[in-house]
């Protein structure tokens, strides 16, 4: 009797500009693979330079999922992310190809990895305005009633999240800690994390940065705001473009704006690395400035994949 294991997850993680995209490239191109963002940024249609999305050549190379899947002015949200993804996995598995969830966003690729159970349960504004009129103790004892065990993770102090947890429990009917409750997807999976030393990394960020400037960067934007975009949306408000606003403004030159950026992209990376805990027994690290990284992966990947393939009772 033949007995099969759980379809595989490939799974690579790291900071930006660690070196996730040409890996993945090289990893979808050597084991029939196909690449599923979790890049929150590369939803967006548009935003091109400014996220170093994809060349349009690269993604000729490996079918791509996930990236330019909403317009700008659009939000996708967690658990709709969640719903897409697992819809790509299982699309790549029907096929025959192996699913590689890349990314730099820790809460997107732990939604995948861990299952996260989230709630999709609209905002419902007239009841969040009729909670809002009492006070936040009255909604933390309100809570503790309904739902203790969401009640002791969330901070009294953080009106919003306890108005959200109860606006999802009386919806729904269930506590939110019940609807958030893990369930592992039924995937063998591999997490491959790159890793640079930090200055190493710093400065392939501020290259990039330059280079995203020489591409037309500013331009870009430019065409954004004239299509009607505002710069509260979730898309310009992210990382590469908020910073440009005093430079467009005309309160700050373009260096300092790109000084910003570099700045704060430095600051995002190292937010990546706590995501991505260094001592997660999950995650096999490999070094992105070994010149054998591509072969190490490989052989990492090719082991795994053999000891999925189906064996005796």
């Amino acid at each position: 009797m033949m007995t099969s294991l759980p379809r595989p997850l490939l799974v690579l993680v790291g900071p930006t500009a660690v070196g996730k995209t040409a890996l993945s490239l090289a990893l979808a191109i050597r084991f029939n693979g196909e690449i599923i963002s979790a890049d929150s940024r590369l939803f967006y249609r548009g935003l091109d330079i400014g996220t170093a999305k994809p060349t349009a050549s690269e993604r000729s190379l490996v079918p791509h999922h996930l990236i330019d899947v909403c317009a700008p002015d659009e939000t996708l949200s967690l658990g709709a992310y969640q719903d897409l993804a697992f819809q790509a996995i299982e699309d790549c598995h029907r096929r025959s190809r192996l699913p590689i969830l890349v990314g730099g966003t820790g809460q997107y690729i732990m939604a995948i990895v861990e299952g996260w159970g989230i709630p999709r349960i609209p905002p419902r504004q007239r009841l969040r305005a009729i909670l809002a009129t009492f006070s936040g103790e009255e909604l933390g004892r309100w809570l503790a009633a309904l739902d203790p065990e969401a009640a002791g993770k969330i901070d009294p102090r953080n009106v919003r999240r306890v108005i959200r947890a109860l606006e999802v429990t009386l919806t729904a009917g269930r506590p939110i800690s019940e609807i958030q409750r893990k369930k592992a997807p039924p995937y063998r999976q591999l997490i491959v994390g790159l890793d640079r030393d930090r200055l190493s990394l710093y400065r392939r960020i501020d290259e990039r940065v330059d280079q995203m400037v020489a591409d037309g960067l500013v331009e870009e934007v430019r065409t954004l705001l004239a299509a009607g975009l505002d710069w509260h949306l979730p898309a310009l408000s992210g990382l590469g473009y908020r910073q440009l606003q005093p430079f467009l403004d005309g309160d700050q030159s373009l260096e300092e704006a790109v000084e910003r950026i570099k700045f704060d992209t430095h600051r995002f990376a190292r937010q990546q690395y706590t995501w991505f805990r260094r001592d997660d027994p999950r995650i096999q690290w490999l070094a992105a400035g070994d010149p054998a990284v591509r072969t190490r992966a490989e052989t990492l990947v090719a082991r795994w994949l053999a000891d999925g393939v189906e064996s005796p009772a």
